[in-house]
Order: C-alpha cells, then sequence, then structure tokens
C-alpha cells in the first residue's frame, strides 16, 4: 500500500491533486520523474552511478540504492514514471531528520537563462552564497508526548548564518522548541561514527573526484533521538539525495559542492563540544571494513 512519507522534510509533498514522493510498507521510495530533462537525467546519473566500477565501496553507503523506474498511479490518481529509491528511514523509529543543501550555486552550467535568474534569487537570499549551503527543512524528534519540532519553510529558507547554526545545535538539543543546550552533539556529530566523521570520508572523496558535479544535491542528516535521549546508540547517518541536475566532472575537482561540504563541517565542528578529536576540530574519518 503506498503512502506519503511522514518523514519528508523539503520538496514537493503529496496531496490532493499535488504530485509528490510515495512509500510502501516493504522500503522503497517513489519519486515522481520532473519534467523535461531534470527526470530523465537524474535517472541517468543513477544508472551511471550504480554502474560505476571507479565508487569506492565506503562511498556508495552515501547514495539510496536504486532499484530502477515504474510507471504506476501517482499521488494525483494519474498513471506517472517514479524514480524507485530506497526509503532511507524506513527502518527508524520517530527518527530526526535535516535537508541540507549543499553549494554557493545551485544551476549547472547548461541551465537555461531562466532557471539561473530563479536559482540565483535563492542563493542570494538564502545562505548559500554567502555560507555555501542553505537548510531546506528539519524535523526533530522531542519525546512521545510532545511529537516533533518542524520550523516552517519560510523560516528555514530566510534563515540566515546565525540561525543556520541555531538551527544545527537545535537539531541535537534534547528539545528544540527551548534554548539549545547541544546535549545530543557529542554523541550524534562526533565520535568515530557520528557525523562529523562521515562528512570528513565524504570529502576525502570529493577532494579527488572528478567523475561528477553535484548541483543542488542535498545532504540528508538522521538519527535516532529516542535512542540517543536513553543514551543508546544514535545510528546517525549522512546520505546523499536529489540527483537531477549532476553533470560530468570532466577531469575536474567539483569545488562548489567541496566548498559547501569544507564550510558544514567547521560550523559543525564548533559545535561539538568533546574535543577529544583532533587540535583542528576534526576527526580521522573513519574507512570502510
Amino acid at each position: 500500500m503506498f503512502k506519503v512519507p511522514d518523514h519528508q522534510v523539503a520538496g514537493h509533498v503529496a496531496g490532493v491533486g499535488k504530485l509528490g514522493p510515495l512509500v510502501d510498507d516493504s522500503g522503497r521510495f517513489y519519486k515522481p520523474l520532473q519534467d523535461g530533462k531534470r527526470g530523465t537525467e537524474e535517472v541517468s546519473f543513477y544508472e551511471s552511478f550504480t554502474s560505476n566500477t571507479k565508487i569506492p565501496e565506503n562511498i556508495r553507503k552515501f547514495f539510496p540504492i536504486f532499484y530502477g523506474t515504474k510507471i504506476m498511479k501517482a499521488s494525483t490518481g494519474t498513471e506517472h514514471p517514479h524514480i524507485v529509491l530506497q526509503d532511507l528511514v524506513s527502518s527508524r523509529v520517530s527518527p530526526s531528520v535535516m535537508d541540507i543543501k549543499i553549494g554557493s550555486r545551485t544551476w549547472a552550467p547548461e541551465a537555461t537563462e531562466a532557471y539561473i535568474t530563479k536559482c540565483l534569487k535563492k542563493d542570494r537570499e538564502s545562505t548559500s552564497v554567502s555560507v555555501g549551503y542553505r537548510l531546506s527543512g528539519l524535523r526533530v524528534f522531542i519525546n512521545d508526548e510532545s511529537g516533533f519540532y518542524k520550523p516552517e519553510r519560510d523560516i528555514m529558507r530566510k534563515a540566515g548564518p546565525d540561525d543556520v547554526k541555531l538551527f544545527l545545535m537545535k537539531f541535537v538539543s534534547s528539545n528544540p522548541e527551548s534554548e539549545p543546550d547541544c546535549s545530543l552533539a557529542g554523541s550524534v556529530y562526533g565520535g568515530l561514527n557520528g557525523i562529523l566523521s562521515q562528512l570528513l570520508e565524504l570529502k576525502a572523496w570529493f577532494e579527488d573526484q572528478t567523475m561528477y558535479h553535484f548541483y543542488a544535491c542535498s545532504l540528508l542528516f538522521m538519527f535516532e533521538k529516542g535512542s540517543a535521549l536513553k543514551g543508546a546508540t544514535t545510528n546517525a547517518q549522512v546520505k546523499l539525495i536529489d540527483f537531477a541536475h549532476v553533470t560530468e566532472g570532466k577531469g575536474v575537482i567539483d569545488h562548489n559542492f567541496l566548498g559547501g561540504l569544507c564550510s558544514l563541517i567547521k560550523f559543525i565542528s564548533d559545535i561539538i563540544p568533546d574535543k577529544n578529536h583532533h587540535e583542528n576540530g576534526q576527526i580521522e574519518p573513519q574507512t570502510a571494513d
């Protein structure tokens, strides 16, 4: 049975007459193909990435599993082609999720002038240009009684650099609705398996890979808030999503994505209270088994 995702924090939300993603009970996520080239190019990226033998195994874990495409009844009630992907939160209980669009520039070189103008406006009005990334959505579990904290999208869009840091702090605080205490920063952002370690592992790849340039892609942060509050494992994970604007790297480093990633790493490193990582505020990335 298909249903609207409970934990979606950004992008088009399915509704009456509105095209949006669906999930099923088997752990799969059905994303409607976007109009024009964007849909076909996203499929092309997944096909290319999945079959690319040059992708290190420790990097594949950061990408959703791709199951192909399927023409099916969409949220609008009409038949529509979908990309079938891994539902990244299907096995989680009350997960906290944050969507961060990476890069100071969110448009690909061959984009139309109208699309570039549209993206430039968003990039300049948000922190994309000033910080190198912007927050697209946030949903943080509070507790069983209070449910979730989820700021309005307009608030997220208008967030400045100080607001961004505040939201990054709220994401790892015991109660995101009050003054952030960052009580979970060490267990979620820090540690050998924490988000910072995973970001550093990604950074090491982006410092070397020249196959792809990722425009308007997002990093998805996830962790189990309920478990974290009880002192159990947070199961913190980082995933890359949204690949409608990926272009060939042509032997050139993706400085746009790498710059935003480095900026995010610095912000998060400054939040972690436990300085048992290295003197530069970073820990060594954990390699795959």
